[in-house]
């Protein structure tokens, strides 16, 4: 099938995001592997058929130019992250927007995907950091506590879409898995602290505790882990700001 590659929407350092009439297409770079291609294919494949969640459908797996393609519905909108910067008065607003969105998201269950522990404790073992902390990351996670809530894995403001119709559309997951929320939860507060939105973190973190019932620090617990995880790939500035938060002895 013919892709037109011409509108260039996004650039990231694994892939581009291109525009084609009805169409998104990711395009991997060329050492890009078939595993990772086909397991987020899976991944959204399954949330696509196993939950009500609005999402965009996936269309195709292919290959243009010897790399890697993705081909999901084009989805008409702006991002949380967009209409933020544009409306920062709505803050309040689109922070317990952001929030219903994700609480409902970890409503749902998708039996089928990968669990959040057993993933973690893949990446933790592989982690660039102290063995000593690493061990001691690894009797944490291995502490907490097992659930299979479906957890979007990058659930951040520029991963929720808003059509003009006001209708949400939660993209991008890659990362999803079966889980913990504290787990879900301690990424997205992380990723905004590392972009530098403390406050907004902060926030968020106060909203959803409040909304979801679960106490801060089981959730501060959390975020240890995912810092130590996130390393791998980080830039040298994030890996600066993931290495504090890696160190266990506040989130006991």
């Amino acid at each position: 099938m013919y892709h037109n590659l011409n509108n260039e929407i996004a650039v990231r350092p694994n892939k581009t995001v291109y525009k084609d009439e009805n169409k998104i297409i990711k395009l991997f770079v060329e050492n890009y592997t078939k595993a990772n291609v086909l397991n987020e294919a899976l991944n959204q494949s399954r949330v696509e058929e196993d939950t009500d969640l609005n999402i965009p459908k996936l269309m195709e797996v292919s290959k243009i130019d010897n790399r890697w393609a993705i081909v999901t519905e084009y989805i008409e909108g702006k991002t949380l992250e967009e209409l933020l910067k544009e409306n920062p008065e709505k803050q309040d607003e689109y922070i317990d927007l952001f929030v219903n969105i994700q609480l409902n998201v970890l409503s749902k269950t998708v039996p089928l995907l990968t669990t959040l522990k057993d993933k973690y404790k893949r990446k933790l073992k592989e982690a660039s950091i102290n063995e000593n902390i690493k061990y001691e990351l690894l009797q944490r996670l291995d502490g907490m506590k097992n659930h299979t809530k479906l957890c979007h894995g990058d659930f951040n403001l520029s991963n929720i879409l808003i059509n003009d119709k006001g209708e949400c559309f939660i993209i991008d997951w890659a990362h999803a898995a079966q889980g913990n929320a504290s787990a879900d939860a301690a990424k997205t507060f992380l990723n905004l602290s590392i972009q530098g939105k403390e406050e907004l973190a902060q926030k968020y973190l106060n909203v959803f505790s409040e909304k979801s019932n679960i106490g801060k620090h089981n959730i501060q617990r959390w975020i240890p882990i995912v810092a130590a995880i996130q390393m791998k790939n980080a830039s040298e500035t994030e890996k600066e700001l993931l290495s504090i938060w890696t160190d266990i002895v506040d989130y006991q």
